[in-house]
């Protein structure tokens, strides 16, 4: 939940590594290392990934 309120574009990260389920409970409840185990996934690449938009992420207005 935390990545989602630092970034929307988390929401893409977890739907292409097969995390689709953000509206469910675990989501509140869950880290994002717990998350990838259960959906059988390396929790270092979706971490890394979710690290990629804080790289790229749009300079803010002045």
């Amino acid at each position: 939940m935390e990545a989602l309120q630092a970034d929307p574009r988390a929401r893409d990260v977890f739907a292409a590594h097969g995390m689709g389920c953000i509206g469910c409970i675990g989501m509140s409840v869950e880290t994002i290392e717990e998350g990838a185990r259960m959906h059988g996934l390396d929790p270092e690449q979706v971490v890394a990934d979710l690290n990629r938009l804080v790289e790229h992420r749009p300079a803010p207005a002045e």
